[in-house]
């Protein structure tokens, strides 16, 4: 078996499946009747998750070693991530939403990896040195999953403002809740509280600022709860990735920290999913402030992962590996 041309095979058909995943799922939103449209385009991230695995697999039998170790196999690795946690987060909210901003993300990753990086940075190459070693697929690997879930997390985040976009939400209940809809509502300039059917305490837009209804809160409040545990497993997935990243770099170089361009960014990311999550556990923050900061985590997620590297520098630039 040609394992190259399979590979090449792999990757475009990666590609055509989560661009018709992501259609899907745009005229699901747009058309909400068509109730079927939401199942197809699960199965098509799953489908195209089980593709891109294939398309490793078959690069870590032709090369010998674990498939991180250029940008190429890191692409389509945090491509694998971010379609697995999407089809977590998607059961875990069981809305298709999910999907509109998750399944865009995944496609511009692969049309990267496939359609736009040179020949030369897709095949295989003999590990460097630094590079033979078990941490390899310790770390990175790691690193590349938390990057990936704290995307879906941001992705989420984001997907909150613009449902609540215009409005000040605040959601009132445990940032632990089951995703059901907690007591909060809009904030406008002069509210007047009512009460709903189910006994809801919602607050009264004014005119100028209509109010959403209750199923878009219903949606706002599964969003905002579903990025926080998102974020929540992504932390310490990063955490455990920074720390076996120092080790590596002890074992390496001699130090477990020289602020090296790629240690310095892991360290601002951490810093501000740290700050997320401080904000949500012991400061109550919910709602569009913490949906902020989320989002912001996601520029410097993508800074961190490939940002430093277009500069070259550091201990990190020989093998375009994170």
């Amino acid at each position: 078996m040609d394992l190259v041309a399979l590979q090449g095979s792999l990757d475009n058909l990666a590609f055509a499946i989560l661009f018709v995943t992501m259609l899907v799922y745009w005229v699901g939103a747009a058309f909400s009747q068509i109730t079927w449209l939401p199942k197809v385009g699960t199965t098509g991230m799953a489908i195209a998750n089980l593709t891109i695995a294939a398309l490793l697999a078959s690069r870590w039998i032709e090369a010998g070693y674990f498939p991180i170790s250029n940008l190429y196999e890191s692409l389509f690795f945090l491509t694998w991530g971010l379609t697995a946690m999407h089809l977590i987060a998607e059961r875990m909210s069981q809305s298709a939403l999910v999907g509109v901003f998750t399944a865009p993300g995944a496609m511009a990753i692969t049309a990267f990896a496939a359609l736009t990086l040179p020949d030369n940075m897709q095949h295989s190459e003999p590990l460097v040195p630094a590079l033979k070693s078990n941490w390899l697929m310790m770390h990175v690997s790691v690193m590349m999953l938390s990057y990936a879930t704290l995307m879906v997390g941001a992705l989420l985040a984001i997907a909150f403002l613009i449902i609540t976009r215009g409005q000040d939400i605040e959601l009132k209940g445990s940032s632990i809740g089951n995703g059901a809809f907690r007591k909060g509502g809009v904030k406008p300039a002069q509210p007047s509280p009512e009460v709903s059917g189910g006994g809801v305490a919602v607050m009264a837009a004014t005119a100028v600022q209509p109010a959403l209804s209750m199923q878009r809160l219903t949606l706002a409040d599964t969003l905002d709860n579903i990025s926080y545990r998102i974020i929540g497993l992504g932390f310490p997935l990063l955490t455990i990735g920074i720390i076996s990243g120092a080790v590596w770099a002890n074992e390496a170089w001699g130090s477990y920290w020289s602020w090296d361009p790629k240690e310095t960014w892991a360290l601002i990311t951490w810093l501000v999913f740290a700050a997320y999550l401080h904000s949500r556990i012991t400061k109550g923050w919910q709602g569009r402030k913490p949906a902020i900061l989320a989002s912001l985590g996601l520029a410097v997620v993508w800074v961190c992962y490939l940002g430093v590297n277009l500069l070259g520098k550091g201990l990190h630039s020989y093998g375009w590996f994170l």
